[in-house]
């Protein structure tokens, strides 16, 4: 099980975007758009503008929009902004919050999509 990175360097913007990590994925950089996996982990550098979705999502950076996830956690550093659906969640003392919490009640609720296939096929890009 490998870990992908978005670096401090990197900025990913878009409309309509969805990134999906098999594995673990690490954001430490910033991105625009939905984020799915099986494991995230926003860095204290990171910052997410979009929904994050995954089985377990760490957040020592920023989020705004919402966190579905089994197991999320909110270290000191992080600032959210934004409703958590959740079936654990833990937040530390310093952490940022403000939105709505809601336990799911069931967990197809918050389980995240990682069948690419299932997504709509990019329009091709043609010359003009």
């Amino acid at each position: 099980m490998g870990t992908s990175v978005i670096g401090t360097d990197l900025t990913i913007l878009g409309e309509k975007i969805t990134i999906i990590s098999q594995n673990k994925l690490q954001i430490d950089g910033d991105i625009r758009g939905d984020v799915t996996g099986k494991q995230v982990v926003i860095g204290e550098e990171g910052s997410v503008v979009g929904t994050v979705c995954a089985e377990q999502i760490e957040v020592r950076g920023g989020v705004r929009g919402a966190i579905k996830a089994q197991s999320v956690t909110l270290h000191p550093t992080s600032v959210v902004d934004g409703d958590i659906f959740h079936q654990t969640l833990a937040i530390s003392e310093g952490a940022q919050f403000d939105g709505r919490v809601r336990r799911a009640r069931d967990l197809a609720e918050i389980a995240p999509n990682l069948d690419v296939s299932s997504y709509p096929a990019p329009q091709p890009v043609t010359a003009g």
